[in-house]
């Protein structure tokens, strides 16, 4: 026999409806990676620190367009493939056209100020930025060949700067070659210290090696008069911190703090080639 209580409590219960999902405009948004922020941060800061003119501003604007179209476009992806529309479908495809309103308005402007010989290096970097976008579109998780062509990718928008200030094209392109030395041994780092802190054991020998030729490579450049030498002392750096990063005697820390530590690494990479060419 059911008490009028329990009646009440089951009436109640029936109309009672669950709120519906909200929808985060961060993750539709921002990349939900917070690693590529300082590799788009590096080359946009070099170039602003050596070429500060209106237009590489905007071939900035245009840089940190597109990396952000990447996140709604993933989104609209897969709900594209099931077929169904969500309240963050209509919230991506928002964003993606405010990302690629942008990076045009960067684009056409910069065309119209400096003229299109800024383009090369982008068309340069196109591979690897089609080789990362296959990969992140196409397979789940952090792919190391999406890892390692991004950056790349994007340190270019560095050489697309100085070459709207008039520097030469071997000057411009070293600056390219400068960031992209300090990103890829990085990254080869990180993934094998975060394998290392999880138990496993990772190649401890290819990271090192890597950052190894990264100094002969920025020694050549400049050797050839396209960097300051200035800027081998940061990749000094690097080097120890990957062969202490790597060891037993390693500090233990989190993920967390591995990240800030590249951020501020690679931060600190800019400035001091900056004053290398400052001085």
């Amino acid at each position: 026999m059911h008490t009028d209580h329990d009646l009440r409590s089951k009436t109640q219960g029936a109309n009672v409806h669950p709120p519906a999902a909200r929808v985060s405009w961060r993750h539709v948004a921002l990349p939900v990676e917070h690693g590529g922020w300082g590799f788009l941060l590096e080359p946009i800061l070099l170039g602003l620190l050596l070429v500060p003119t209106p237009a590489a501003a905007l071939v900035a604007l245009s840089m940190t367009a597109a990396f952000l179209l990447r996140q709604p476009v993933k989104i609209l992806l897969v709900d594209l493939r099931r077929g169904r529309t969500f309240a963050r479908t209509r919230l991506a495809w928002r964003f993606a056209s405010l990302y690629t309103v942008l990076a045009a308005i960067g684009v056409g402007f910069t065309l119209y100020l400096a003229g299109g010989d800024w383009l090369l290096p982008p068309l340069l970097a196109l591979p690897f930025g089609l080789i990362f976008l296959y990969y992140d579109f196409s397979q789940p998780g952090r792919t190391w060949q999406a890892e390692l062509t991004a950056p790349v990718a994007l340190a270019s928008g560095v050489a697309g700067m100085a070459l709207i200030d008039g520097w030469y094209l071997g000057p411009s392109l070293a600056l390219w070659a400068l960031l992209a030395a300090r990103s890829v041994p990085s990254i080869l780092y990180v993934r094998a210290r975060l394998r290392l802190d999880r138990g496993k054991e990772p190649d401890r020998i290819v990271p090192v090696l890597a950052h190894v030729i990264a100094i002969l490579t920025v020694a050549e450049l400049a050797q050839l008069n396209l960097l300051p030498w200035l800027a081998l002392a940061p990749f000094v750096v690097l080097l120890i911190r990957a062969a202490h990063g790597l060891s037993k005697r390693r500090w233990m820390v989190s993920v967390k703090s591995i990240g800030f530590t590249e951020l501020g690494l690679g931060i600190f990479t800019v400035l001091v080639v900056s004053i290398g060419y400052w001085i």
